[in-house]
């Protein structure tokens, strides 16, 4: 029977949660997935939660949790950094009339526990924490080693039905993949780095205008060259959640695996000494010790995601800088695709070759799709980090336009055209139609 067919999910971010729990509701009752981490003590920032994320998170009945806490964005106000004057300003109320569900924000842990909490209730579902995958192999039953890291001694071969690799940007699977195709796709070096900040209201609560910013129902974005700085209300409005982008400096030496690092305040403090005292009084309030930074890192786009019954999931395949607000989202895109078309009664048959059509079909609804949105990340981060000069003036010129209801917004994030290009496709939809126009339906 096809719904018990050994499913291994490498990996408990979001991608592998939400393709679980996608699996899970589709049927299948032999799902494990193996995660590096002794535990899912969630932590992380604030993420933005976009109407084609929640879309799917509703349908699997997980969606309601993340947002009671979560703070709904009537607006955003794109900002000149040095000034603070305002560049443009988008009304994001016409978002949930359109797609069903409005743009919100809210906290990583909450959004990822709740998945997590959603895939606890199904009997299908198995958590082995604590295991360090490798030396995977491909073919119609592909296998990897499974090593204890508490007890090394007890690693044991694990051969699989299907295997889908969530682990990431760092995707162990994805170089064994290159490695058996022959092919590369080197880690690409975006040359900006990320600090990434949550105030709680306690520390802001003494200044006007910073508790306003708390308060508002507003994605704020202070943009100057080749740096930003966006921030936005999370956790019922007690903590103002800040992400920055600008030029790497610290790891421009480090090796490829290197991904975090403790920042420097006083480093920190300087990279944005040139914006608005509104600004730079916000990042003041970052205790000493706490300041830490990301890398930004992609890699090059791969000639395909699958191989034999093993597909790539997420940031394993399709990395992303965070201009969009959308890798998580992509990921549990990739995850609500994989419950369409590895549904029990399409691969009924159990043989390989079906299941590999399955992984074809996926392929062919998301890569496309999610790397045009890889690019338009980086395009928007470009865009968003000119320098003075002409482009610059052209840019604010459109944002000037804006302000009297013409054009785009030069900000693609807060672009309707872009937004009905992400928020308006339902992606389980998709790819339903994709099953029907291939061929592979149900088979009874």
């Amino acid at each position: 029977m096809a719904e018990n067919l050994r499913i291994a999910v490498i990996g408990a971010g979001m991608g592998g949660l939400a393709t679980a729990l996608s699996l899970a509701k589709a049927g299948h009752k032999n799902i494990t997935i193996y995660e590096t981490a002794p535990g899912l003590g969630f932590v992380g920032a604030g993420i933005q939660l976009a109407p084609n994320m929640a879309r799917i998170l509703d349908r699997m009945d997980c969606w309601k949790p993340i947002a009671a806490e979560a703070v709904q964005c009537a607006a955003t106000s794109i900002r000149e950094g040095h000034t603070d004057k305002e560049l443009g300003h988008v009304k994001l109320d016409y978002i949930e009339k359109t797609y069903g569900h409005p743009h919100m924000v809210g906290h990583r842990a909450s959004l990822a526990g709740s998945i997590y909490d959603a895939c606890q209730k199904e009997s299908g579902i198995k958590f082995e924490f604590g295991s360090l995958i490798s030396n995977t192999e491909f073919g119609a039953k592909p296998s990897f080693t499974a090593t204890p890291i508490k007890s090394p001694d007890e690693a044991r071969r694990v051969e699989c039905d299907v295997l889908l690799a969530c682990d990431g940007v760092k995707s162990q699977t994805r170089v064994a993949m290159l490695q058996a195709l022959k092919e590369t796709a080197d880690v690409k070096d975006s040359g900006q780095a990320a600090y990434r900040i949550m105030l709680t209201r306690e520390q802001m609560q003494h200044d006007p205008e910073l508790i306003a910013l708390i308060d508002a129902d507003a994605v704020t974005r202070w943009v100057g060259e080749k740096r930003h700085v966006i921030a936005y209300p999370i956790h019922s409005k007690q903590i103002y959640n800040i992400s920055t982008a600008q030029p790497d400096v610290n790891f421009a030496g480090a090796p490829n695996s290197t991904y975090t690092t403790k920042g420097s305040k006083s480093a920190m403090m300087q990279v944005f000494s040139d914006f608005c005292p509104k600004v730079r009084r916000m990042l003041d309030l970052v205790p000493d010790g706490e300041v830490v930074e990301w890398k930004l890192r992609v890699h090059e786009p791969l000639s395909t995601w699958i191989y034999d019954s093993v597909a790539l999931v997420g940031d394993a395949c399709h990395p992303t800088l965070p201009h969009l607000a959308q890798g998580a989202a992509q990921a549990i895109e990739d995850g609500a695709v994989l419950g369409v078309v590895l549904n029990p009664k399409r691969i009924a048959d159990c043989q390989p070759s079906t299941i590999k059509k399955a992984l074809q079909i996926y392929e062919k609804v998301r890569k496309d799709r999610a790397e045009a949105l890889v690019e338009l990340a980086a395009e928007n981060g470009r865009s968003m980090h000119l320098g003075s000069g002409k482009a610059q003036e052209e840019r604010d010129k459109i944002f000037a336009a804006l302000k009297t209801g013409k054009g785009p917004v030069p900000d693609k994030w807060a672009d309707a055209d872009v937004q009905r290009m992400i928020y308006g496709v339902d992606i389980a939809a998709d790819a339903e139609d994709m099953c029907k126009e291939e061929g592979f339906v149900a088979k009874l």
